[in-house]
C-alpha cells in the first residue's frame, strides 16, 4: 500500500475516533461496551477507507511504471484511461506526453540517421576526441586515413598517429590548424589542411578534427591561373602573328623581285618561325581548352594499335583492363608520355607501356632507359612552360596532369633503378 493511501486510511480512522469520543463520553455505558463499541468503529472506520482508496494504489502505481518508462527512454507504452475524475485527467495528460516525446524520438532517430549517413559518406576525414584522448566518433575516411581494419571509438588518439608522420601528430597534439603534407608509398606527395574545433558535450570538453584532401583542388587553382596566362599570351600573339604574316607576304614578293639572296633568306627565317609560333600558340590553346572527359570503356586493341603507328615500344599488359575514361584524352595522354620516353636519349627498343590493374585501379606506366630526371627538373616537371628541350613548348606534362585531375586520378615521376625515368598514371576504374 503506498504512502499516500496509508495516510489518507489513517486520516479517515482518526476522524471517526474523534467523531465517537464525545459520544461515548457522555453516554452512560460501561467500560468494556464502550470499548467494544470504539473497536468496532474504527474497524469499520479502517474497512471502508480502505476499500474506498484502493482505486488510488492502482492508479499511482500505473503513473509510476509509466513514470519509470520514460526515464529508461520507454515512449511507447500508454495508460488505459476508464475514469472520470482527476486521475482520468492525469492519464490523458500522461498519453499526451508520451505521444510527443515518441514523436521527438523518432525525429531526432531520424536526424541521427541522416548525420550519420553524411559523416560516413563525407570525403573528409573526422575524429571526434574526449578529454582522456580517446575517439569517440569517426567516420569511414578516417578507418581509411589510419589503415584501420575496424572502427576507431575506443582508440587513443596517440597510438593512432605513432604510424603518420611527425608534422600530422605535432598538429594534432597542439591543436594547430593549417596545411601539411603525407608522402605516399611511390613517392608523391599529397597535401592535407587540417581544422579544429573545441565544445562540451555532456559537460565534457571533446576536440573536433576535420581533414581534407587538398592535393586535387590545389592543382585545379595552380592550373586555372595557367590556364589565364596562357589566354592572354595567345591572344597577344596571335594579334601579333597576323599582321606580321601579312608584311612577310609582301616582303618575299619584294625580296625575290629584287634578287636580293640574304633578304629571302631572311624571311624565310621570319616565315618559319612564325609557323612555329603558330604551332606554339595552338599548343597552348589545346591545354587551356581542354574539355570535360567523356567516359566510355575503353577499347585496348584500338588504343595500342593507334599508339604503335606513331611510336614502337614493348607492350606489358598480361591481361585485358577494364576502365573508363576519355578515349581520346587518354590516348594524347599516352602520346606525350611515349613522346617524351623516346627522346629521353635511351634506346627505343627499351621504352615500356606498362598496363596493370587492382580490384578498384588501373595503373598505366611508360618507362625508358634514359638519363631520368635531376631533382630540380622533377619538381618543376609538371609546371606549365617548363621545359629542358630547346624546342620543347613544357604543357606536355603539364596537360598529362591536366587529363589526369579531369579523370580523377594522379600521375607519379620517378626515376629508374640503373637509370631511366617511370611516369605511373593511377586512374579509377569507374567501371559500371
Amino acid at each position: 500500500m503506498s504512502k499516500i493511501r496509508q495516510k489518507l486510511v489513517l486520516a479517515g480512522v482518526a476522524s471517526t475516533a474523534i467523531g465517537i469520543s464525545p459520544l461515548l463520553y457522555y453516554v452512560d455505558l460501561s467500560v468494556p461496551l464502550k470499548t467494544a463499541i470504539a473497536l468496532l468503529s474504527l474497524g469499520t472506520s479502517w474497512f471502508w477507507f480502505h476499500l474506498l482508496t484502493k482505486p488510488i494504489n492502482k492508479h499511482l502505481q500505473a503513473l509510476y511504471v509509466g513514470l519509470l518508462n520514460f526515464k529508461d527512454g520507454e515512449y511507447s507504452s500508454t495508460l488505459a484511461n476508464h475514469s472520470d475524475d482527476e486521475f482520468g485527467e492525469l492519464y490523458a495528460l500522461f498519453n499526451a506526453t508520451a505521444d510527443t516525446l515518441r514523436q521527438e524520438k523518432q525525429w531526432l532517430h531520424q536526424r541521427e540517421l541522416m548525420l550519420d549517413k553524411v559523416l560516413q559518406s563525407s570525403p573528409d576525414v573526422l575524429l571526434l576526441i574526449n578529454s582522456d584522448d580517446r575517439v569517440v566518433l569517426s567516420n569511414y575516411q578516417a578507418r581509411h586515413f589510419f589503415n584501420a581494419a575496424h572502427r576507431l571509438e575506443g582508440s587513443s588518439l596517440t597510438s593512432l598517429l605513432q604510424t603518420k608522420p611527425r608534422a600530422l601528430s605535432e598538429m594534432m597534439q597542439e591543436n594547430r590548424e593549417g596545411l601539411f603534407t603525407l608522402p605516399l608509398e611511390d613517392k608523391a606527395v599529397e597535401t592535407w589542411h587540417l581544422a579544429k574545433g573545441t565544445f562540451l558535450l555532456n559537460n565534457q570538453s571533446h576536440r573536433l578534427f576535420i581533414m581534407k584532401q587538398m592535393t586535387r583542388e590545389l592543382n585545379r587553382q595552380e592550373v586555372s591561373v595557367w590556364k589565364k596566362v596562357i589566354r592572354v599570351i595567345s591572344h597577344e600573339l596571335n594579334n601579333s602573328l597576323g599582321p606580321i604574316s601579312s608584311l612577310l607576304h609582301s616582303g618575299k614578293i619584294v625580296g625575290n623581285q629584287n634578287g636580293d639572296a640574304r633578304l629571302v633568306r631572311v624571311f624565310q627565317t621570319i616565315e618559319e618561325r612564325i609557323a612555329h609560333l603558330n604551332q606554339f600558340v595552338q599548343g597552348y590553346g589545346k591545354f587551356a581548352k581542354l574539355p570535360p572527359p567523356v567516359f566510355e570503356r575503353i577499347d585496348w586493341n584500338d588504343v595500342i594499335a593507334q599508339l604503335r603507328q606513331q611510336f614502337p615500344f614493348t607492350l606489358d599488359m598480361p591481361e585485358q583492363v577494364g576502365l573508363q575514361a576519355d578515349a581520346v584524352q587518354l590516348e594524347q595522354l599516352l602520346i606525350n608520355l611515349l613522346k617524351n620516353a623516346h627522346e629521353s636519349g635511351g634506346s627505343e627498343e627499351e621504352v615500356t607501356l606498362a598496363i596493370h590493374q587492382s580490384p578498384t585501379q588501373v595503373i598505366i606506366e611508360v618507362l625508358d632507359r634514359g638519363k631520368g630526371m635531376s631533382e630540380s627538373v622533377m619538381a618543376n616537371a609538371l609546371v606549365p612552360f617548363y621545359s629542358t628541350k630547346a624546342t620543347g613548348s613544357g604543357l606536355g606534362l603539364a596537360l598529362c596532369r591536366e587529363i589526369t585531375d579531369a579523370h580523377r586520378g594522379h600521375l607519379v615521376i620517378q626515376n629508374r633503378q640503373g637509370g631511366g625515368l617511370c611516369v605511373r598514371v593511377v586512374l579509377e576504374k569507374n567501371e559500371g
